[in-house]
């Protein structure tokens, strides 16, 4: 069995349920494997065989590789039988690969909150589901946004009877579409505008989980400092390198918390093919400066345009430098990280969509922008596309002037009572509202 232990080294090593239901360990650290298990050669073998039959959005191929990829972290946890339940309903939609000019895209986007994020959180609302059902418990799952997590995660915990869900979102600081899908959930779920930014929520989240009071609440976390919620992510790390197989391939992830870059570095660690990656980040930039000096100096939170991506402390960063032992030459030789602003974002936007009719959300295009001036001259890049462009309507119109149909999406959306709860930034304004839900 794999045992997880905390980042900060001053708690004891859990197995997957505790460390589920933790979501932070008592310490304060992040959960890390003591372990990262690899795929064997006859298992990729028969993967690359699946591939072979598929096409380029092929769902059975997705499903394969999740059923294939939860047996070997929690298959001596879970029956194999529920983890091929889980993958299959968790994964019920299509992730294309397109051909855009010379680079691949890999849209995580054909969800139903339209943002990568609902792939782990579906898998995350079924494994959470399954482990307190087995305890005959309740949880309250604590989450923080910079919009599309909350998303996911009120979509893919709606009418879990067994968890009540509160979303922490930072005041003025999502897109319209995002706001909609956070204040318009079900009755499960309680949507908390915080007076900051992502990291103030962050930071929220994180003081609660070390706050006795609040333990009797049984707390548990779905963002991706909860280890749960991130191993399921590697799932279309692999799919990708299953259907693309190539020597060469360079994968671009546009990074906000660096948890889908994590979740991609640890497929390679499984000995998937994937031999490059880049980090690509805005102006919140702490990554990319640990990468050029050696020293993790993080600023406060700088708003721009790709705002999911807008997170000054990236929480995951640690479990990266956990992977690379500490060791920046170690990290520099596995890793490169490179930044974009909001002008080159709005020119790739604009550029892309002219020459190739195809319209990129912007944190996508930071991931375009950096892979057009940083990419290996010898390599095939694959841009990581995390959100559709629908998301972000106004913002893109506003900015680079190319007008999006989101009427559809926010006519569902609206068809739901809106609610929310305002709350100022102060650990004992959410510690009354969680002790008063």
């Amino acid at each position: 069995m794999i045992r997880y232990y905390s980042t900060n080294r001053s708690a004891p090593p859990v197995g997957l349920e505790e460390a589920l239901l933790n979501g932070l360990a008592p310490d304060g650290g992040l959960y890390y494997p003591e372990k990262i298990p690899q795929f064997t050669a006859e298992e990729l073998a028969h993967l690359h065989q699946r591939a072979r039959v598929a096409d380029g959005d092929s769902r059975e191929l997705l499903q394969e590789s999740g059923a294939v990829l939860l047996q070997k972290w929690f298959g001596e946890e879970i029956e194999s039988a529920l983890l091929r339940t889980i993958a299959a309903e968790a994964l019920s939609f299509p992730i294309p690969i397109r051909q855009v000019a010379d680079f691949l895209v890999l849209e995580l986007f054909h969800g139903p909150t339209m943002a990568f994020k609902d792939i782990a959180a579906r898998t995350l609302a079924r494994l959470l589901n399954h482990f307190l059902t087995k305890r005959g418990e309740q949880a309250l799952l604590l989450v923080a946004t910079s919009g599309d997590t909350g998303g996911a995660i009120a979509n893919g915990f709606a009418g879990q009877e067994a968890i009540r869900v509160v979303v922490l979102f930072p005041k003025g600081k999502v897109s319209e579409l995002q706001e909609e899908q956070l204040t318009r959930v079900a009755s499960n779920v309680t949507p908390v505008e915080v007076d900051g930014v992502f990291d103030d929520c962050q930071a929220l989240v994180k003081w609660a989980f070390t706050h006795a009071p609040l333990q009797p609440l049984n707390l548990t976390s779905a963002n991706s400092i909860n280890i749960a919620r991130l191993i399921p992510q590697i799932v279309y790390y692999l799919y990708a390198a299953l259907l693309v197989n190539r020597q060469d391939m360079e994968v671009v992830v546009p990074s906000g918390n660096f948890g889908n870059l994590t979740a991609g570095l640890f497929a390679r660690e499984m000995g998937v093919n994937l031999p490059y990656f880049i980090a690509a980040t805005n102006e919140n930039d702490a990554g990319v400066r640990y990468h050029q000096s050696g020293h993790y100096n993080p600023h406060p939170t700088v708003q721009t345009l790709s705002t999911a991506m807008d997170v000054g402390n990236p929480s995951n960063f640690v479990r990266i430098l956990e992977l690379f032992e500490h060791t920046h030459e170690r990290l520099r030789v596995g890793l490169r990280a490179f930044k974009a602003n909001d002008g080159e974002t709005i020119e790739v936007m604009q550029r892309v969509y002219q020459e190739h009719g195809y319209l990129l959300c912007p944190h996508s295009a930071v991931g375009w922008a950096v892979a057009e001036r940083h990419g290996r001259p010898d390599s095939q890049p694959l841009v990581v596309a995390t959100a559709s462009p629908l998301k972000f309507a106004r913002e893109i119109e506003a900015h680079a002037g190319i007008p999006v149909d989101d009427s559809v999406p926010l006519a569902h959306l609206r068809k739901l009572p809106k609610r929310k709860i305002a709350l100022p930034n102060r650990p004992e304004a959410l510690a009354d509202l969680l002790l008063h839900l």
